[in-house]
């Protein structure tokens, strides 16, 4: 499986911020945005990712992670000129997806619970069809909702429902086949001029190919696309990184863990930012395990 993390678009709703950085490079607490769902695709078991930005943005990303082997991982880069909706992102990415399936992650989305990386990496094992993640919110009016029966199969999408039946709003964390390159080729752009995933996600329930997991009790889902979603999004991860001394989306610990590197390549890793806390606290990691 191929991944693909969406960090496009001028992040309009967090303007003036935005003016001058890639949304996904905010940081949420003590690290870039980017490194959340990076670290969702790597509990999922994927190793070759291709990050989208906007053509100022690519130097910025690239920067940051290089070809992501120090990682353990192999990092492409493309650029979206302009917003073209989600479902652009697999016309984009189309030669970087080939002939595999592809779990696709937006840049703002961060995902965390203790059996969150067992889950994400099982529904990624096969995909036949799409998978999606629904989460309970208490405003569905402003999402699309998914209703699902008894085994998970997906029944209806709703966008923006004034009436919501469910509230289970669907994430921004999207795992699909082959066939979603095609599907994406075939569609028509919105009112808003963009290629929507909803589309993409309705031509799969259409055929009976679409499950919606439900991340309920225990698992958090956050999207840090307006001012008080980063600030909220921070807060969480300063209380729990605080209260359980262990760091979440720690993409370095993550490689070694996951076995992508060595304990020698990891506290290196650590070393080149022992200034800061979240330097020394990789190295601490790999001294102790």
């Amino acid at each position: 499986m191929q991944g693909i993390i969406l960090a496009g678009g001028y992040g309009t709703r967090l303007q003036p911020i935005t003016l001058g950085v890639s949304k996904a490079l905010l940081p949420v607490y003590d690290k870039p945005m980017v490194y959340y769902p990076l670290s969702v695709l790597m509990l999922a078991g994927i190793r070759d990712i291709q990050i989208i930005s906007a053509p100022e943005d690519v130097r910025a990303f690239q920067r940051l992670f290089g070809d992501g082997s120090e990682l353990g991982l192999t990092l492409t880069y493309a650029e979206q000129d302009k917003p073209r909706g989600i479902a652009d992102a697999f016309l984009i990415s189309a030669d970087h997806i080939g002939d595999d399936s592809v779990a696709l992650v937006l840049g703002s989305s961060i995902f965390h619970g203790a059996k969150f990386g067992t889950l994400v990496n099982a529904a990624a094992q096969k995909v036949d069809g799409c998978v999606l993640f629904g989460h309970p919110v208490r405003d569905p009016e402003r999402y699309a909702v998914g209703e699902t029966d008894e085994d998970g199969t997906l029944l209806a999408i709703e966008e923006n429902p004034e009436k919501p039946r469910t509230n289970l709003a669907i994430t921004g964390l999207y795992l699909y086949d082959n066939k979603v390159v095609d599907i994406a080729r075939g569609l028509q752009p919105s009112e808003r001029g963009e290629l929507e995933i909803t589309d993409v996600n309705r031509t799969y329930l259409e055929s009976g190919g679409a499950k919606l997991i439900t991340l309920g009790r225990g698992f958090v889902w956050l999207d840090a696309g307006t001012q008080d979603a980063l600030m909220d999004a921070s807060a969480y991860v300063q209380v729990l990184q605080h209260r359980q001394g262990v760091r979440i989306a720690c993409v370095e610990e993550l490689a070694w863990r996951l076995g992508y590197i060595d304990r020698d390549a990891f506290y290196r890793l650590g070393s080149r930012l022992a200034k800061s806390p979240y330097g020394r606290y990789i190295m601490e990691v790999a001294e102790t395990g």
